[in-house]
């Protein structure tokens, strides 16, 4: 085998290169085929130039889970800032058509983090738990926000197992500071769009239409009645 080369021998953006072209990969043939030899051979590089910067394709697929919540949490915090504060169901709203429009744009980067999990790959938790955490934490405010303002309809909520509080501790170290029944809302809406907006890149969504436009609408009008007081006619 030949020697590894230098990084400083190797071109600047090599490192991105790699990403980008395992992107396509994913998009060409699904993350399960993902091949660090198939990667370099289209690179027009060696496979041990790769090896410099992902020892296997467990690390690729680490750093590419990482960017894609990076991504996911700069999109889901650019939609909140573009209404003002005070405005806390516009801020929801405009989250929630975010995370569907992220999804739509992105699909293979959305199955990657939220999909079916890849055959003998387990995500490390320290590395890949902070940028999750972030990625979630525009939703997480907003509710928070409506709690502040005295206008969280969450009187009968499930309370949080015991045992499992440390786990809510351990999320706002990264995601942010918010009371407990604040991120205890956020999953659910979290979940409940979630699972449109799988069924639609899944190509499920019919009777509704080729697109889910009028579903996921009608599903941000319900949760906004549901947890927000005073939305009862959106």
């Amino acid at each position: 085998m030949s020697p590894r080369p230098r990084r400083n021998q190797q071109q600047p953006n090599l490192q991105e290169a790699i990403k980008e072209t395992a992107w396509r990969q994913i998009a060409e043939t699904g993350a399960p085929a993902l091949s660090l030899r198939a990667i370099a051979r289209e690179l027009g590089i060696t496979a041990p130039a790769i090896y410099n910067y992902f020892p296997d394709r467990d690390a690729l697929v680490t750093a590419l889970i990482i960017d894609a919540y990076t991504s996911f949490g700069d999109a889901q915090f650019l939609a909140r800032d573009s209404v003002p504060a005070a405005d806390v169901v516009g801020r929801l709203r405009a989250t929630g058509r975010s995370y569907r429009q992220w999804a739509l744009d992105y699909p293979q980067r959305y199955q990657l983090i939220f999909g079916t999990p890849l055959a003998g790959y387990a995500a490390p938790f320290e590395q890949t738990f902070p940028s999750a955490a972030r990625a979630l934490g525009a939703i997480v405010s907003v509710v928070e926000a409506v709690r502040a303002a005295g206008r969280l309809r969450a009187e009968s909520f499930p309370q949080v197992m015991p045992g499992y509080e440390q786990a809510f501790g351990m999320w706002k170290n990264y995601g942010g500071e918010a009371e407990t029944i604040s991120l205890s809302v956020a999953v659910l809406i979290w979940a409940r769009v979630h699972g449109l907006v799988s069924v639609e890149i899944a190509g499920n969504i019919p009777p509704f239409g080729v697109n889910g436009d009028a579903l996921y609408e009608y599903e941000i009008d319900a949760l906004i009645r549901e947890f927000v007081q005073g939305e009862n006619h959106v």
